[in-house]
């Protein structure tokens, strides 16, 4: 028996209310993950980043191999001249140094340490901050050019720039040892150790930025990979832009952050998703997240673009140093926003 002529009606109203309804959520998924949809500024002066600078600081940094916890001697010949190029944009300069004890592989028992956290403070000393950071260690024996020379070069430049003007607002940047593993997501990661004492402190952290991987990109289709499928449709294909990533709870950042970094030149595109997502949470801003502090992380997507991720092909001269001294703009940008004093 065939369906009643009221039931034929209802058939097609039913479907098109589910389509509907998959339409809306679809957009609004889209309205949520992308946020803030088509966000761009009028193009602005650059502040002066320097790709020449900028490529001289990648190209020490990864001669400085291997730069991991087993080499203490390198790591803290990485923090001198971290230290020694920040002290000369001006700043306040201080260190967290700390060691621990740790069993390895066949249980026994070592104390390891020190390790440096490099920290350089402009501004007033108010109570309210702006922290950046960038991890100055690398994987295993590896030189580590785009994780994370670029991220520390793209540091130090703001450095440069943030020294020549007056700010409302105290800024901080740290640059932070124990990324990578066998210490990543422990307590004795550098920014874990940070963002705990600033909390057992009582600072107030206005906003945490992350410099993970600024150094390469592609025009070429099919170089940007994505974690899902839905996210493919969300995003280029062409790995040529530079990405804003929060979490639910940071997601106010992603508007002022991506705002004061558009209109350099160099796409921004952001995204804000929970840590289940693969990479989310895979740097130094998770240490923030993790003491409720708001954080973003800047990257060009690590792994997502750079197959040479964890390998010796990571090496200065792969890295796009003029595209990279455009994302130094944007962070200076934003760095600046979000150090204006508060209404």
């Amino acid at each position: 028996m065939g369906p009643t002529p009221e039931r034929r009606l209802v058939r097609p109203i039913f479907l098109v209310g589910v389509l509907a309804s998959l339409g809306l959520l679809s957009v609004g998924v889209f309205l949520y993950v992308r946020r803030p949809l088509l966000s761009e500024s009028p193009r602005r002066a650059p502040a002066g980043a320097d790709a020449a600078r900028l490529r001289r600081h990648v190209e020490i940094l990864a001669a400085m191999t291997p730069r991991d916890s087993d080499h203490p001697r390198i790591l803290d010949r990485a923090a001198r001249y971290v230290s020694a190029e920040l002290r000369d944009s001006g700043a306040r300069m201080s260190e967290q140094a700390y060691a621990f004890d740790w069993f390895d592989q066949r249980n026994r028992k070592q104390r390891l340490g020190p390790f440096r956290n490099i920290i350089a403070s402009f501004g007033p000393d108010t109570a309210e901050r702006v922290v950046v950071g960038a991890h100055y260690d690398a994987f295993g024996p590896f030189p580590g050019a785009d994780d994370n020379a670029s991220g520390v070069a793209v540091l130090l430049e703001a450095g440069r720039l943030l020294g020549r003007e007056p700010l409302a607002l105290r800024v901080d940047l740290v640059a932070f040892t124990l990324e990578e593993p066998p210490f990543f997501a422990t307590p004795h990661m550098g920014s874990a150790r940070h963002a705990v004492k600033l909390k057992e402190e009582g600072v107030r952290v206005r906003a945490m930025l992350s410099l993970e991987m600024l150094g390469r990109y592609s025009d070429a289709p099919g170089s940007q990979a994505t974690p899902s499928v839905l996210l493919k449709l969300l995003y280029p294909s062409a790995g040529d832009f530079v990405a804003v990533v929060t979490d639910h709870a940071s997601r106010g950042l992603a508007k002022p952050v991506k705002a004061a970094m558009s209109g350099f030149g160099l796409p921004v595109y952001s995204i804000t998703a929970p840590a289940s997502v693969p990479g989310i949470d895979y740097s130094d801003h998770s240490s923030y997240w993790d003491q409720g502090y708001p954080a973003v992380m800047v990257t060009d997507t690590a792994f997502y673009r750079n197959k040479d991720y964890h390998t010796p092909k990571d090496t200065p001269e792969r890295l796009d140093y003029a595209r990279m001294a455009l994302a130094a703009e944007g962070v200076v940008s934003a760095v600046r926003g979000l150090a204006k004093a508060a209404p």
